[in-house]
């Protein structure tokens, strides 16, 4: 046998065992589900995640940002992530949404009038307590671990027709999703909760199904929610607050030092989100004026706390405590 044919044989050998098979790429991919476009409040802190992962890693790790719902509701996306179905990553949750799980310390981030301004929020979000619920749904073993904070500024109630006050909300349809502490907060205020499928919200409030529902500012803009109900009762009954967290599966992909600028890279993005979030509903609300928003001032909020007063007693019974060192945090 030639030397030629005998290297070609090693050669050969060598490669069916794998020794000069390509490398496994280094790059780790982590799917991001965003329920609004990249362009709204909500993608700009997703994008800036991303970033910011992308500097801290070396580009080892990659945020795959899949923005305006494409791969499902957060209910959804939320159920996947709990099964460890492995389809998601990385969601950003509105906090309230784990009570559907038994994490009754999250549901209180829902709560109408608990946080008095962004930073009494932020406040929170820093504090000790704020861990406390961040790290809730991990201590209730849900496969999932918080790794930041959001916020998107108050919600509030908005109208396909003229309104004043409290009292324009009696019998008025107000779109919900299957939520309770929405339901219980309208039938507090004399409204009908009625829930509808938030992508058909648009149409809902053209058609009449509903007579309004509630957003913060921003998202009420970007989704165009304005050119069919352009009537926004500044009620501010609730802070829209969300919780960035990762699929416990997805976080053991990555190295302690991949986790750690992970964690990083969320603080940072805290940081953005409280200065970025003023920035944007200062402008959109200039944008809206001119577009032919009407916005209707609550100088007096005390009717609105009083018919919520039996709402918040359900869900704050039993830890009353935690709800009082949140309040305390103003």
């Amino acid at each position: 046998m030639n030397a030629k044919k005998v290297v070609t044989m090693v050669l050969a050998s060598v490669m069916a065992i794998g020794v000069f098979a390509a490398p496994a790429s280094a790059e780790v991919i982590l799917k991001y589900s965003e329920t609004n476009s990249m362009d709204s409040t909500d993608g700009k802190y997703a994008q800036f995640f991303k970033d910011k992962v992308a500097e801290l890693t070396d580009g080892e790790v990659v945020i795959d940002v899949q923005a305006s719902g494409v791969l499902g509701t957060e209910a959804d996306v939320l159920d996947g992530m709990v099964s460890m179905s492995g389809t998601v990553d990385i969601v950003r949750m509105s906090c309230y949404a784990f009570s559907n799980y038994g994490c009754n310390k999250s549901a209180l981030l829902g709560l109408p009038f608990i946080f008095e301004s962004s930073d009494h929020f932020w406040n929170f979000a820093h504090s000790e307590v704020g861990q406390e619920i961040l790290n809730e749904p991990a201590e209730n073993n849900l496969g999932v671990t918080g790794l930041f904070y959001l916020e998107d500024g108050f919600r509030s109630f908005f109208f396909t027709k003229p309104v004043e006050g409290i009292d324009d909300l009696k019998d008025k349809k107000l779109r919900v999703s299957s939520d309770q502490i929405m339901t219980g907060l309208c039938k507090g205020l004399g409204a009908s909760a009625t829930v509808v499928n938030f992508n058909e919200l648009y149409t809902s409030l053209q058609s009449g199904v509903v007579d309004g529902a509630e957003q913060p500012i921003t998202p009420y803009a970007s989704n165009a929610f304005n050119e069919v109900a352009p009537y926004m009762l500044l009620d501010e009954h609730t802070m829209a607050t969300s919780s960035v967290v990762i699929a416990d599966m997805s976080l053991d992909k990555l190295t302690p030092e991949q986790q750690d600028a992970l964690f990083e890279a969320g603080k940072a993005t805290e940081e953005y989100a409280r200065e970025l979030c003023k920035e944007d509903i200062e402008n959109c609300m200039k944008e809206l004026e001119e577009k032919g928003v009407t916005f209707i001032e609550v100088p007096d909020k005390t009717p609105y706390r009083e018919a919520c007063a039996d709402l918040i007693a359900q869900f704050t019974s039993g830890i009353e405590d935690t709800y009082q060192a949140i309040l305390d945090l103003a």
